[in-house]
């Protein structure tokens, strides 16, 4: 297992952890939480042997192969899919022995192949690079043709590529779609290792792990669980502690009520001064602060049109042909909708022309008199002028805003004390994030585009934004791989797919079936039409015949993955409990982790099966 003891981390003269501990358990899959800047990545580099604690020690198992997910990648020429390949270490070590082996070690070079599926590695490559969202064709393009965001994704593909025994993962999710990110979620799933995770995505964590570490006061507190059940422990220990505090502040009182009565009483002198060395000898519980770090709202928007903005017969792209057509939505004040479709159907570009970024290629998009928007593209950061402080790209929107004013709101974003005039260089992506949102806020919007708001954000800062949401009361449009932000701020779904724009009637857990069913080849070619009637209603009565069986075999496929999936729950919270990993119990925790691994893998092939029957339904019901 991985042991860390009495370990600190410091940088510069700022600790990070002090003699903090923690120990983890082979095949276990941990959430790891914590504040930008709490050093959450700084615990990754020592895990990695990038640097030596400052005080303590830990181990790793003796022979453990680590995989981790890089966050820069350079402009390689390297073609894409071998530098996924490049992941498999010991595939590339056969490859390179291959070129020189000879008789003997020939053959043996050629058996280790066999016995590590080295065969099968371009495969799946290739499976790992479609999951992510990329096109078929992408494999042989050079690293250097893709964007920051997809060469971040490159090397998520490496890492996943990567045999290993502990995969460690910083923010996977932050540029990755909300496809993507439901494919990763089951591929971590399945994946019998040991995972450490680092994200800021509550429902990507409470799908993944089975436990949280979160790092507070410079400790590693442990919590059972996901991070829904994390949210349930703290919130407990935070009712305790403000009791605790609360008693602790009425004795602290007693007790210096006490002092300053008798402090001058030369009988009562010694009694005083053992009362003053209690009072710096308690442990004072810290207040719980149950709020976020992070408040803020939006502005009232005032005066409003309906509609705020209205496209008709609108053609959408960046030349003929367009990647929409014929779309047709009109934003009202009441307006809030949540963005679906593929990564690449166009939901980004419908947000730049309702934002007035993309000309239309036909149509039309008025908007209403009163109009004000508040635009965040996913590319938002670099707007920013990295020599300019918070403070000054507020007072370039208004110059008539005095200081104290300007503190006060940048305070709500995180920016506190002088912090507010350093130039924003150096800021952390989160930093720079919040920064952007603190400037739309700023200028008072009534209609909010926001594409992929949360990526950088910490969990704190996406809860503020979560409830400055709600409480906002202009339209809003959405695209975000954060499920937690959709399901609590729109109304509606709207659909962008196959080059169209249309009500999605269901919620998130429907768009997944539908991507579902989505994700495997086209089915058969389907059976030419006839001119006969009767033709038409054989082979309709023929495709009702045929679709029975199949809806009852994916019922009962439902049923029994509903199933697998409540015993690998109630499996992995037995797993959770460290009293399993005592050498009295070792027979029972080898019993638990077999039945795991059998039912992953029996919930692998149901869901296949259930892949499988869902494409011949659809393709029926298509013909």
């Amino acid at each position: 297992m991985i042991q860390l003891q009495q370990v600190s981390l410091q940088i510069g003269r700022q600790f990070l952890l002090q003699s903090a501990s923690l120990s983890i358990f082979p095949g276990q899959k941990v959430g790891l939480i914590g504040a930008n800047g709490s050093g959450k990545s700084t615990l990754f580099r020592m895990l990695l042997g990038e640097l030596a604690c400052d005080a303590g020690h830990w181990d790793l198992p003796s022979g453990w192969r680590i995989a981790h997910m890089a966050q820069e990648v350079e402009a390689l020429e390297r073609r894409a899919l071998d530098y996924v390949l490049d992941g498999d270490r010991e595939l590339r070590k056969l490859e390179a022995e291959l070129e020189h082996a000879q008789g003997e070690a020939l053959a043996q070079v050629y058996s280790e192949m066999e016995r590590t599926d080295a065969y099968s590695a371009p495969a799946r490559a290739q499976q790992l690079l479609h999951g992510l969202g990329f096109s078929p064709n992408d494999g042989e393009r050079p690293v250097a043709d893709f964007s920051g965001g997809w060469r971040i994704r490159l090397n998520l593909a490496q890492a996943l590529m990567c045999p290993s025994d502990l995969l460690l993962l910083d923010e996977p999710t932050n540029h990755l779609d909300l496809d993507a990110t439901l494919w990763l979620e089951q591929w971590l799933q399945r994946y019998p290792g040991t995972l450490i995770i680092i994200s800021h995505d509550r429902d990507f964590l409470d799908a993944v792990v089975q436990r949280v570490v979160s790092i507070e006061n410079h400790k590693l507190n442990s919590y059972t669980g996901n991070y829904s059940a994390y949210e349930r422990q703290r919130a407990e220990q935070l009712a305790q502690q403000q009791a605790t505090y609360e008693k602790q502040q009425e004795r602290i009182a007693h007790m210096q009520a006490y002092v300053d009565r008798f402090r001058a009483k030369a009988t009562k002198a010694r009694q005083a001064q053992s009362r003053l060395k209690a009072l710096e000898r308690m442990e004072t519980v810290v207040p719980a602060h149950v709020d976020s770090p992070f408040q803020f709202s939006f502005f009232p928007p005032g005066k409003m049109s309906s509609p705020l903005i209205n496209l008709a017969q609108a053609d959408i792209g960046y030349g003929p042909p367009p990647v929409l057509h014929d779309v047709g939505l009109s934003v009202l004040p009441d307006t809030r909708i949540g963005l679906l479709g593929p990564n690449g159907a166009g939901k980004s570009s419908l947000i730049k022309t309702l934002a007035g970024q993309l000309p239309l290629l036909a149509g039309e998009c008025v908007t209403g008199e009163n109009f004000s928007l508040g635009y965040f593209a996913q590319d938002q950061l670099k707007a920013l002028d990295l020599n300019a402080s918070a403070a000054v790209h507020i007072q370039r929107l208004s110059p008539e805003a005095r200081e104290q004013e300007i503190r006060n709101f940048l305070g709500g974003f995180g920016f506190m004390g002088d912090r507010v005039f350093e130039t924003i260089r150096h800021f952390s992506g989160g930093e720079k994030a919040r920064l952007a949102l603190a400037l739309i806020t700023w200028q008072k919007p009534n209609v909010l585009l926001l594409d992929e708001p949360t990526n950088h954000l910490d969990l704190d800062m996406r809860q503020a934004l979560t409830l400055a949401l709600q409480d906002f009361e202009g339209a809003v449009i959405v695209v975000s791989h954060d499920r937690h932000l959709l399901r609590h701020t729109v109304d509606e779904f709207v659909l962008v797919a196959d080059g169209r724009v249309t009500d999605f009637d269901g919620d998130l857990d429907d768009y997944y079936r539908w991507l579902l069913t989505r994700r495997q080849p086209e089915g058969a070619v389907r059976d030419g039409a006839t001119d006969s009637k009767k033709a038409v209603r054989q082979q309709a009565a023929a495709r009702r015949e045929q679709l029975k069986p199949l809806t009852n075999k994916r019922k009962q496929l439902e049923r029994d993955m509903a199933k697998l999936e409540a015993r690998l729950t109630d499996l992995d919270a037995r797993l959770a409990d460290e009293a399993l990993y005592t050498d009295e119990r070792k027979d029972e925790l080898k019993k638990c982790l077999v039945e795991q691994a059998d039912l992953r893998e029996r919930l692998g092939q149901q869901e296949e099966a259930w892949l499988e029957v869902s494409e011949q339904i659809e393709a029926l019901e298509l013909d």
